[in-house]
């Protein structure tokens, strides 16, 4: 059954822990199969206005989908890498991603999930960026 949701995620790289960015909004939160699903729509303030995103999440993997004005499908699972395709309204860019630590604590009412990973960007030096996502159903 569909949830309403606080959705809350915030995201730094490692170099600079002050910089951090965080975007609250609201969006569905449900269970299906083996895992949960989050959507929410993009707003002015994230720089995706015009694109869904959808979170996928099971109890070792995590997976984040856009769709619009932005898109792209990065998947994290710990200790893995992966590469995908980052459209946007200012050019494509390969991203690989290497996971270095996946924490989900997500249950029927909400949850947590931290992510410490290396972003890779069209083959340039890597940023170590830690993304936290936080549910409240």
């Amino acid at each position: 059954m569909k949830k309403k949701a606080i959705i809350s995620i915030s995201s730094n790289q490692e170099i600079d822990k002050e910089d951090m960015i965080e975007v609250v909004t609201p969006g569905d939160f449900y269970s299906e199969g083996n895992g949960y699903h989050v959507a929410y729509e993009e707003t002015e303030i994230s720089g995706m206005e015009g694109t869904k995103t959808k979170l996928f999440i099971t109890k070792d993997k995590f997976m984040l989908e856009r769709e619009g004005t932005t898109s792209t499908r990065m998947e994290f699972q710990k200790n893995n890498e992966s590469t995908s395709l980052y459209n946007t309204p200012y050019g494509m860019f390969e991203l690989k991603v290497h996971t270095r630590d996946l924490s989900i604590n997500v249950d029927d009412n909400g949850g947590e999930v931290f992510i410490n990973y290396n972003l890779f960007i069209s083959g340039q030096k890597p940023q170590n960026t830690e993304l936290r996502v936080k549910i409240k159903a």
